[in-house]
């Protein structure tokens, strides 16, 4: 009965040490394939590039151009207005500054039109080129680092305005924690700055 007793002990401890080097083997291949995932913000990367940064100040220098040619073609158009109260409704000389106020009128919002829009082009094919340079850029980082998958991170900022705005940041904001994952925005931000982009037409 004891050799029994000492068979099955042993037999038992076999099997018990069998499955423990099983357990230990399948949690290091798992711990082997366990991805390597990071995060990153690219709002946080647009924000604070120095590209970035470069470019609203070029833009606002030429607004300010741009608004003060604006504004002297509008001191010409009240000069003229004020003008054509001195002349007499209907006379040859009335009538060629009416066609030259109407002229500048229509030049001015002319323009105001096609500045607003080229504004609109303008800011999205540079926030395309931005993009463009933080993908590149967090491609490069993964490899590096030899990471597997990098999710982009950003927080809502709540109140949402409108409901269509709530919509889309519930339809857009698919990272809910990630906690353990490596935050590489501000070595994106620094590489971005590294690279001086510029705004391309």
């Amino acid at each position: 009965m004891k050799i029994k007793t000492m068979m099955l002990v042993g037999l038992m401890g076999v099997v018990v040490l069998f499955l423990g080097r099983e357990f230990s083997s399948a949690q290091a291949k798992v711990g082997a394939l366990s991805p390597k995932i990071a995060i990153v913000s690219v709002r946080k990367a647009f924000l604070n590039c120095k590209a970035n940064a470069r470019y609203r100040a070029d833009v606002l220098a030429e607004q300010s151009k741009i608004n003060a040619a604006m504004g002297t073609l509008r001191k010409e158009i009240e000069a003229q207005e004020a003008g054509l109260k001195a002349l007499r409704i209907g006379s040859v000389d009335y009538l060629v500054q009416y066609k030259d106020l109407l002229d500048k009128q229509y030049s001015l919002e002319a323009q105001q039109k096609f500045n607003s829009q080229q504004m609109v082009l303008k800011d999205r094919r540079w926030t395309e080129q931005l993009y463009e340079e933080i993908l590149r850029i967090t491609k490069r980082l993964a490899e590096e680092k030899g990471l597997d998958l990098v999710l982009e991170r950003d927080e809502p900022e709540f109140p949402v305005p409108s409901p269509d705005e709530l919509m889309m940041t519930l339809s857009t904001h698919k990272v809910l924690y990630s906690a353990g994952c490596v935050d590489i925005t501000d070595e994106l931000v620094a590489r971005m700055d590294a690279s001086e982009l510029r705004f391309k037409n």
